[in-house]
């Protein structure tokens, strides 16, 4: 069985596949990657299955290598990848032989990256998936981040060339979208007015589970406590402290704070891969509209994966070489010159 070794990981490596779904009732929350566009893609480039488990990353990828020969794929955003030295670029498959190291630098324009491997990252599958829930300590690699020395099975891939983008992935500009509730009653016409015309910012308050924003303290004149119910990708939940916090991946199942509005879903991968610090504004939508959006938005996702294809083959052989006349171009503009004196 080929091995993924990890030499020297990010401080945020894990194991993510799609998800822990149709759990929720009982309590466990569903994890799976906190971009999941990026993830599909990544394991599109190297003909895995959507199913199968990738590493994701934050910020910075690390040091690892394979024992066999194999695909691999970076995906996320602007990252400097190295393969036994020599650079290659992130959104497209590279051929990776065994014992070459792969580094994978620092992420300049997104926050999560992925690393998707041919074959897919086959540690046994906990309650149904192959997802790490940090928090808990559940699926992954003994549910916890990557650590120096770490050695991950990988899957049998499936035989494919290089494949790359033929279309560029691009994310969505202009104000994240949001859809009220559903405790939006528990806000008034002021407290709206706050979040709407505010300036926020991405806090360094971040991590799978939730984000917080910097830039508006939102009051709720029903109180800060509701019966707890339940929590959404997306939720923006407000405590005590008016701090509004955008719930993620690894959410809590249920929560006792009011949650002021949903983030839609269409900009959901945008908002989590924001920078800290990224300065943006929201903007409410109805329900049907964050439908029509999320439904456009999955459009443009399968436009893109159905326009992989495989990457231009640019090598050159001995025999490609033996076939063109190199040389000949110098001889003549020596010859002219030869004529001209």
């Amino acid at each position: 069985m080929s091995i993924l070794r990890v030499l020297r990981p990010g401080p945020m490596v894990s194991v993510q596949d799609r998800g822990r779904r149709g759990l929720l009732s009982m309590g466990v929350s569903a994890s799976g990657p906190m971009d999941p566009q990026s993830f599909a893609l990544a394991n599109a480039l190297v003909a895995n299955d959507p199913d199968c488990a990738v590493l994701e990353f934050a910020g910075l990828g690390g040091l690892f290598e394979l024992t066999a020969p194999a695909r691999i794929a970076v995906t996320g955003g602007s990252v400097a990848i190295t393969i036994d030295g020599r650079s290659v670029d992130p959104w497209e498959a590279h051929e990776v032989k065994a014992g070459e190291p792969i580094e994978i630098g620092m992420l300049t324009d997104a926050t999560w990256g992925y690393l998707a491997i041919s074959g897919g990252i086959a540690v046994e599958p906990v309650l149904g998936a192959r997802a790490t829930h940090l928090r808990t300590g559940i699926g992954g690699l003994q549910g916890r981040v990557l650590q120096p020395g770490d050695e991950l099975p990988l899957g049998a891939g499936a035989h494919a060339p290089c494949l790359h983008l033929a279309k560029p992935f691009t994310r969505p500009e202009g104000p994240i979208r949001i859809v009220p509730g559903p405790q939006d009653y528990y806000f008034d016409e002021d407290a709206w007015n706050i979040l709407l015309s505010a300036t926020l910012s991405i806090s360094s308050k971040r991590d799978r589970m939730a984000m917080a924003l910097d830039g508006a303290i939102i009051p709720s004149h029903r109180g800060h406590d509701i019966v707890s119910d339940g929590i959404a990708f997306g939720s923006i939940q407000v405590p005590g402290s008016g701090v509004p916090y955008v719930l993620t991946a690894e959410r809590q199942t249920t929560g006792g704070y009011p949650k002021i509005a949903t983030v839609a879903s269409c900009d959901l991968p945008r908002l989590v891969q924001m920078t800290t610090g990224t300065r943006f504004t929201m903007v409410t939508v109805t329900r049907d509209e964050a439908e029509e959006l999320l439904i456009a938005e999955r459009r443009r996702l399968r436009a893109i994966l159905e326009g992989i294809a495989p990457k231009p083959d640019f090598s050159f052989d001995s025999s490609t070489l033996l076939m063109k006349n190199l040389i000949s171009g110098v001889i003549l503009a020596e010859a002219e010159v030869q004529e001209a004196c």
